[in-house]
């Protein structure tokens, strides 16, 4: 049995993977992977990824790709949601602040430096024409970290995927102002260059199973009731996810992956445009 090592957020997205675990779909074919929630999101996957701790991970594609840029000996496999990532900008139920255009100068929370959340506060503070190196973070680690910093004012908004938040919205403890989608297919699947140099032959049977589980996701009988019941959220925010989100089993592309380095690169984020052989996968 060939054990691999895979991280990913405890979000809706992967609920493909618990179910082919859990059906025993990797170990009919010799692997016995093995899942770890990682609920501080992307940038503390990418140290688990370079630190050799894992050899798959599930994150968000801004995020692995300034990571690779700045050392770390990953490589995009393919993309895995191919749909953009709406990004819910929420401030504390308490916080006087009521529109978009408030929050200009305010503290964000993220989960970690060069994770989604600290991403997208750039790429959201473009998209309103705000001085973007003029940001102020607040390191929070997790979403409950975020609730806490919110809250008790020790930091001003918070970035998080708008479903996932969508429970905090609904009970007071968040209020959403607006949203920011990915200009981009929001997670990719990335593995270690170690994992890539001895388990080729493996990681063809990872994709090609969780292929088959998010091709028929869509029509398990009930599946929005399942996911509802799992992960606390309304049957009505559950249906209207599914039908915004789309799986991929495609490759990104060499121009889908020039965007998101030349975006990062405007935002200042990376310091160089690498060729897309040191950050894709390339058969």
């Amino acid at each position: 049995m060939k054990t691999v090592k895979i991280v990913g957020v405890p979000e809706h997205f992967n609920f493909p993977w618990h179910l082919a675990i859990d059906e025993g779909a990797f170990e009919e074919r010799g692997i016995d992977l093995q899942w770890t929630d990682v609920p501080e999101g992307t940038g503390r996957m990418s140290e688990l990824l370079a630190s050799g701790e894992v050899d798959l991970a599930i994150i968000l594609t801004e995020g692995i790709v300034k990571s690779i840029t700045s050392g770390n000996t990953v490589k995009i496999v393919q993309k895995y949601i191919e749909s953009p990532l709406s990004w819910g900008i929420h401030v504390g139920a308490k916080s006087n602040f009521r529109e978009i255009s408030d929050l200009k100068g305010a503290k964000v929370a993220i989960s970690r430096f060069g994770s989604g959340s600290h991403l997208m506060a750039y790429v959201h503070a473009e998209n309103e024409g705000w001085d973007t190196g003029s940001l102020r973070f607040e390191v929070v680690d997790h979403l409950d970290g975020a609730v806490e910093a919110l809250t008790n004012g020790n930091a001003d908004y918070f970035m998080w995927e708008h479903f996932t938040t969508k429970p905090l919205v609904d009970n007071g403890t968040f209020r959403r102002l607006g949203d920011c989608p990915t200009p981009w297919p929001c997670f990719v699947i990335a593995a270690t260059d170690r994992f890539l140099s001895t388990e080729q032959a493996c990681l063809k049977h990872v994709c090609e199973l969780i292929k088959k589980y998010t091709v028929e996701f869509k029509n398990i009988p009930s599946i929005d009731r399942t996911l509802s019941n799992r992960y606390g959220q309304t049957l009505p925010d559950i249906q209207e996810w599914l039908r915004l989100t789309e799986w991929s089993q495609e490759p990104l592309s060499a121009s889908g992956l020039r965007m998101v380095q030349e975006q990062l690169s405007k935002l200042e984020l990376i310091d160089t445009i690498l060729p897309s052989e040191k950050l894709l996968l390339i058969p």
